[in-house]
C-alpha cells in the first residue's frame, strides 16, 4: 500500500531539497548591502505615513470566501474529469447536477452584487 506513494514521496523530498539548496545559496552567495531603507517594514522603502490602524472592509472577505468557493470548485472537477470514461454517464450527470446548484450560487451572488468592487 505505502509503495504506491513511493513516487509522490521522492518528488517531496526532492522539492524540498531544491528549496533547501536554494535558500543556502541566496544566504551564502548574494549580495549583503544593508541600508535603513531597507530596514524599514513597508516594501516601498517610505516612510510609512499613517499606522495600520482599524479593521478591513468586509467587501475583502467577502472576495476571500468567494475566491474558496470557486477554488474548491475547481478542485472537484479535476478528479471528475481524470475518472470521467470509466464512471460513465451517472459521474457526468452527478457533476453536472454539482454544477447546477454551484451556478445558481453564482448567479445569486452576482445579483446581490457580491462581485462589484464599491
Amino acid at each position: 500500500m505505502l509503495g504506491s506513494y513511493f513516487g509522490i514521496f521522492v518528488t517531496f523530498l526532492i522539492a524540498a531539497g531544491f528549496s533547501l539548496l536554494f535558500i543556502v545559496l541566496t544566504q551564502s552567495l548574494g549580495p549583503k548591502k544593508p541600508n535603513p531603507a531597507k530596514n524599514l517594514p513597508f516594501e516601498t522603502g517610505n516612510d510609512p505615513f499613517e499606522a495600520p490602524t482599524g479593521r478591513h472592509a468586509v467587501k475583502f472577505y467577502l472576495v476571500g470566501m468567494l475566491f474558496v468557493i470557486f477554488d474548491i470548485e475547481l478542485i472537484f472537477l479535476f478528479p471528475w474529469a481524470v475518472v470521467f470514461r470509466e464512471e460513465g454517464a451517472p459521474a457526468f450527470w452527478a457533476m453536472l447536477f454539482f454544477l447546477a446548484i454551484f451556478e445558481m450560487g453564482f448567479v445569486y451572488a452576482w445579483r446581490k452584487g457580491a462581485f462589484q468592487w464599491k
